[in-house]
């Protein structure tokens, strides 16, 4: 409508205006409703023409959808591993905070694993004292057999010295004394062995044993604290309806769904007509208006651009896919950012929203060497912005009238 009126002042009233004060024609005489497109017919004609590409250089230049959401995330709540509930601390639409406990698991088998563990450290730690006790007897072992067996070669030196001297000794007896000697040379070498046993008892099996009851402890104490469920970020708990006794599947029942403080509340995404790729560029101003904060125009500025159509996404399937199937052209995602602070405060998260972007040539209009042509041009393309941007002020004006009166309410 804008853009008919626009045009009709620069086509239609000069035609009119030469027909009337230069071939005299006068409305309701020689202009009626009957003549009006034989009098008019090269205003009106112009008209449509400049209405036509005068749209078309506005909504490509000045790209404009109602594809706009505040899309926010939402972390499922769910446990690590399957169980049955035993303790439920929040309820519905409780707003929480990163590390508050959710719910609780039935973590008796996992409390008998720790204690086990426990156990097992202590009995470590018990068997490390007996070793230590084991050491002592077996250094009082090694000083017995050292005894006995010096007591045994000094009785062999006498019996070889008094036998070299021809005493009454026998050979047999010198040989026994000298099994004997062996045999205590042996029962020393064994106590030796014996605390060696224990010290490498003592400095390696025990502590390894010790650690490896310690790490089953760690392992038992990482499966207890699975049990109790912990809120990941700060948000509101939805959907929460656990009470003790469910059982909780990580994979077809979750407990609940999180939202995060922040969802929703720091961005929008508009999904744009494909023909604007080549328009729609990174800090691009934009402008938005939402259903659930009527009557605000919202600065806007262009973030992020995805650099592909989501619609012509491939994943692989048993299945060969027809092209056909991708028929429905997707948009192109934008991602909308605040131009100033606060401004989607008191917007709910998922709220729709209608957008408009606006190309800015300030810098090739500051070029110097821009032809004159170009310069014309590019200043068209800036004003024209101004038709849009009425557009969407009307559209926020229009919307709560059209969503509650023309709506169905």
């Amino acid at each position: 409508m804008f853009e008919l009126m626009l045009c009709s002042m620069l086509t239609i009233l000069p035609d009119y205006l030469f027909r009337r004060y230069v071939q005299d024609r006068r409305l309701g005489r020689d202009i009626n409703i009957y003549t009006v497109w034989y009098e008019l017919r090269w205003g009106i004609t112009a008209c449509l023409l400049l209405t036509v590409s005068l749209i078309t250089l506005i909504f490509y230049y000045h790209p404009s959808t109602k594809n706009v959401t505040a899309i926010f995330r939402t972390v499922t709540i769910l446990p690590e591993a399957t169980g049955r509930v035993a303790e439920v601390f929040v309820g519905l639409n409780t707003k929480v905070k990163a590390g508050d406990p959710l719910f609780r698991l039935d973590s008796s088998e996992q409390e008998a694993a720790r204690e086990t563990a426990q156990r097992q450290i202590d009995e470590a730690t018990a068997a490390t004292a007996v070793a230590q006790t084991e050491l002592a007897g077996a250094d009082g072992l090694i000083q017995q057999a050292q005894g006995a067996y010096q007591q045994a070669l000094d009785e062999l030196a006498t019996r070889q010295e008094l036998l070299r001297r021809k005493a009454d000794v026998s050979v047999r007896e010198v040989e026994r004394l000298q099994i004997t000697a062996d045999g205590r040379k042996g029962a020393l070498d064994a106590a030796v062995a014996n605390k060696r046993t224990i010290e490498t008892k003592l400095s390696s099996l025990l502590p390894a044993q010790k650690a490896s009851a310690e790490a089953a402890l760690a392992q038992a104490q990482v499966e207890l604290d699975k049990t109790l469920v912990r809120a990941g970020v700060a948000g509101t708990v939805q959907q929460f309806a656990l009470r003790p006794g469910d059982v909780v599947n990580t994979m077809i029942r979750p407990a609940g769904i999180l939202i995060p403080e922040q969802a929703g509340r720091v961005a929008l995404i508009a999904g744009f007509g494909q023909i604007e790729a080549q328009v729609m560029k990174k800090g691009m101003i934009a402008e938005a208006t939402c259903v659930g904060k009527p009557f605000t125009i919202i600065p806007m500025v262009v973030t992020e651009v995805q650099d592909v159509i989501a619609a012509g996404q491939l994943r692989p399937t048993d299945q060969l896919i027809d092209v056909q199937q991708m028929a429905q052209g997707g948009t192109l995602t934008v991602f909308l950012e605040p131009l100033f602070p606060g401004e989607l405060e008191g917007l709910p998260p998922g709220s729709s929203c209608i957008a408009n972007a606006y190309t800015n040539n300030h810098d090739a209009l500051a070029a110097k060497d821009i032809g004159t042509g170009k310069w014309l041009f590019l200043h068209v393309v800036d004003t024209v912005s101004i038709v849009h941007a009425m557009i969407l002020r009307m559209q926020a004006l229009m919307l709560p009238v059209q969503t509650l009166v023309f709506g169905g309410h």
